[in-house]
């Protein structure tokens, strides 16, 4: 299992027994990331990616090889745009540096590549810059209904609750049916109380209800589910702008993050989706659910580059503990690694 956080401590928290500088939360370096990640990537190597590695094989860096090439990244979900600008900036350099080599131009694109997911800049609390508040650390969790978003939900209260963390959840998604009923479910799995209630009620009043009860019960983490009904925009505008303005007045600082979930396999159609949540709400990260059930990882890239928003995690599988740190050097080698075999 990968270890996802080293809890970076808040104002009034015990003092850390990390070593200085290795407090932040996320465990990029954890030697087992690698390996979770070439596994989760497997279908993509498999699938339009794994034609890269063979192209560049091929020998000869003329108009056809490159042309080749940003049909491979176009068809692999990395977008018109993307991949545009993407091979012309590993171009260019190819031709400065007077390369003829295809396993030179290999590097470049995987170094253009990282660059590109490490561009977004932070813009939460929790896994950004500075000292993180003190707790309770409050996430908003939005995303269209079916992308995984209370599995995924689940699966980061695992991951605290996996580094002794307390944490509270909040079912404010109330308008969909079963909503409370499966985060419940959740809850008792990963040992996390849930604060709910009926369908219909409001959401602002959830929401509420969860910062006073992860303030009062001393709870590190409080994390709120949102509704995700996308085919009424207005009504999700109007139920999530409120939802964050309680959440405003009810915590100062808060939310110090706000989470969207994506389903990796919905490909480009998941940026619109991503489009109309930044329009409603400021989005501080991306989880990508399900990356290990396509072959078109290549959505990554579009994520960082159209909407200027880091990847957080990524889903790795079915299980709670599934969910893992993204790093964007390890996720461009799993990307270029051997093939696995069938």
């Amino acid at each position: 299992m990968v270890k996802i956080f080293r809890f970076r401590r808040g104002q009034g928290d015990a003092p850390s027994n990390e070593p200085e500088g290795r407090s932040d939360e996320l465990a990029h370096d954890d030697p087992g990331l690698a390996g979770v990640m070439e596994q989760t990537t497997a279908r993509t190597r498999r699938g339009v990616f794994g034609r890269l590695g063979s192209v560049l094989r091929r020998g000869g860096l003329d108009d056809e090889l490159w042309e080749e090439l940003e049909e491979i990244l176009i068809a692999a979900d990395v977008g018109v745009r993307t991949s545009s600008s993407l091979i012309e900036r590993v171009r260019e350099q190819a031709e400065q540096a007077r390369l003829r080599d295809g396993l030179e131009v290999r590097e470049l694109l995987k170094a253009e590549m990282v660059a590109l997911l490490e561009r977004p800049a932070d813009r939460g609390h929790l896994w950004g810059g500075g000292e993180a508040p003190a707790p309770p650390h409050v996430i908003l969790v939005v995303g269209v209904n079916g992308a995984g978003k209370t599995t995924s939900i689940g699966k980061l209260a695992q991951a605290y609750r996996d580094d002794e963390r307390v944490v509270l959840l909040g079912a404010a998604d109330t308008f969909r049916a079963a909503a409370l009923e499966q985060l419940q479910i959740w809850g008792e799995r990963v040992g996390a109380s849930v604060i709910g209630a009926q369908q219909g009620a409001d959401p602002g009043a959830v929401a509420y209800d969860t910062i006073s009860a992860a303030t009062a019960r001393g709870a590190d983490v409080a994390i709120i589910d949102t509704a995700g009904r996308l085919h009424n925009k207005r009504n999700l505008m109007a139920e999530l702008g409120k939802i964050r303005r309680v959440v405003e007045r009810r915590r100062e600082g808060a939310p110090h993050e706000v989470l969207l979930v994506l389903d990796a396999t919905t490909g480009q159609n998941g940026l619109e989706q991503a489009r109309v949540f930044g329009e409603v709400t400021e989005i501080t990260g991306v989880c990508l659910a399900k990356l290990d059930g396509t072959s078109k990882g290549g959505v990554v890239f579009a994520i960082a580059d159209l909407l200027d928003v880091p990847v957080r995690f990524v889903g790795t599988g079915e299980q709670a503990e599934d969910l893992a740190p993204f790093d964007a050097r390890i996720f461009v080698e799993s990307l270029f690694a051997n093939p696995p075999a069938d």
